[in-house]
């Protein structure tokens, strides 16, 4: 079975021998979360909700006959992998190079347009109900460091989270200082014109 996710949050994970979790995905309405798990028939790493969700799941077999009843799903389908594997290799960049700031305000741009191309977000304002410790978990910071930034981030007039709700002061500003370009995202251009 894949799951499809319809309503909610969920991640990808995986725990160190301590048991501290290490968020390698988040998932939006609309994602398949764990379509990898059909070629390869199991997964290397954890799935769990962020918030209630909605979900679909998808027999292999279901994925089967409809590759055979419309050969262009497969195309489709392995497009999501392929940007799944796009993400990735941002998220290891973002990890790698970036600092505490960035790192969690490029997170925060990422979400905000995934969000965006599904009808979540007008580009400025979206909501986004996970912890600040779900914040350090998917940037690698601890939840009293993600407070920090988020306390940073705010006095510079670039963003602000209340009650879960995400707002973008200065877009343009935001993306310069994360070093965020959504290209690796392949979302239609006229939802990332800034």
């Amino acid at each position: 079975m894949s799951t499809y996710l319809v309503d909610g949050f969920m991640c990808r994970y995986k725990d160190d021998r301590e048991g501290y979790r290490q968020l390698i995905a988040v998932h939006v309405p609309g994602d398949f979360v764990d379509l990898h798990a059909y070629p390869l028939k199991r997964l290397d790493h954890d799935v769990a909700t962020m918030t209630a969700c909605t979900i679909a799941q998808v027999p292999h077999n279901r994925l089967d006959e409809i590759m055979a009843e419309r050969p262009g799903m497969a195309k489709l389908l392995w497009f999501s992998t392929l940007l799944d594997a796009a993400m990735h290799r941002e998220w290891i960049f973002r990890l790698g190079r970036l600092d505490a700031i960035q790192r969690l305000g490029h997170f925060f741009c990422e979400i905000e347009m995934k969000l965006r191309a599904v009808g979540m977000s007008d580009g400025r304002q979206f909501h986004l109900p996970v912890t600040q410790a779900d914040l350090g978990e998917a940037c690698g910071l601890t939840s009293v460091h993600v407070n920090r930034m988020l306390r940073e981030l705010r006095e510079r007039d670039l963003l602000t989270v209340r009650a879960h709700q995400v707002t973008f002061i200065d877009p343009p500003a935001l993306y310069r200082l994360t070093e965020f370009n959504a290209d690796y995202l392949f979302i239609d251009d006229s939802l990332t014109e800034h």
